[in-house]
């Protein structure tokens, strides 16, 4: 027995321990020896030899049953690691792709600012333009507001697709600007006209070039959306695809 303070039980595992103990109790004393077999095979004129045959095949198919028990738990846990490792590859993956697909954008994004810098440039000229068609043509109202109306539409597009509508406006009010400047042959000897026509043709050029670089980026980022596996990337996550800017600048002269 233990006599030291040390060799006590905490009181909170006693009944722990006590249920343990008893299970162990109740399963020795429900086995039994070779021996006892043994007796009890003679008992019903069993001879010894069957007893410990019998008592040798039940062993091993006891052993036969733990090793297949453990292979079991090693297949198991084996899948399981193979799975977690499967699904630590997908989310490493899954975050590359989703960063490429997102540089893909920024790109687009980039790309859109300098067009965007160019159509600012152009709407910025419709002032100049008014200006002008007011100093030399009073009569000309209906160009100046043709005009104003076009800068206003473009200020307030939001979308590629209605800054090309609002664009398509400003290349047909600068169009009539040009047709009437080129009845008016004051206007035409006016250096603010002259270097008007210089701002328009290379804001034209630039605009033409900067725009061709967007849709160059927009048909990047599309394709790498629609692309398989990406595109499972690109639903889980939302990430859609870009507009086009069409051209049009078929309107001026």
């Amino acid at each position: 027995m233990m006599n030291n303070q040390e060799g006590r039980i905490p009181e909170e595992i006693a009944p722990e321990v006590l249920e343990l103990a008893s299970r162990y109790y109740a399963n020795h004393s429900q086995g039994y020896s070779s021996a006892e077999l043994v007796a009890a095979g003679e008992e019903v004129d069993i001879p010894v030899e069957f007893i410990q045959q019998a008592i040798q095949d039940v062993k091993k198919r006891e052993q036969e049953k733990q090793a297949a028990q453990k292979k079991s738990a090693k297949f198991r846990q084996k899948v399981l690691m193979t799975g977690a490792g499967m699904v630590a590859v997908f989310a490493v993956w899954t975050g590359w792709t989703y960063n490429s697909i997102q540089n893909s954008k920024h790109k687009v994004d980039a790309a859109w600012a300098q067009v965007e810098n160019q159509l600012q440039r152009r709407a910025n000229l419709i002032p100049n333009l008014v200006n002008v068609t007011q100093g030399n043509a009073q009569r000309e109202k209906e160009l100046v507001d043709l005009l104003e109306r076009s800068r206003q539409a473009y200020l307030q597009a939001e979308t590629p697709e209605k800054k090309a509508d609002a664009i398509a406006q400003i290349n047909q009010a600068i169009g009539s600007f040009t047709k009437n400047a080129a009845a008016n042959t004051q206007l035409q000897s006016s250096q603010l006209f002259t270097n008007l026509q210089y701002e328009i043709t290379g804001t034209e050029n630039r605009l033409a070039v900067e725009r061709m670089r967007y849709n160059q980026a927009v048909q990047a980022h599309n394709q790498k959306i629609q692309s398989f596996p990406n595109s499972l990337v690109a639903n889980i996550f939302g990430l859609k695809q870009q507009e086009f800017f069409p051209a049009n600048n078929t309107d001026l002269p």
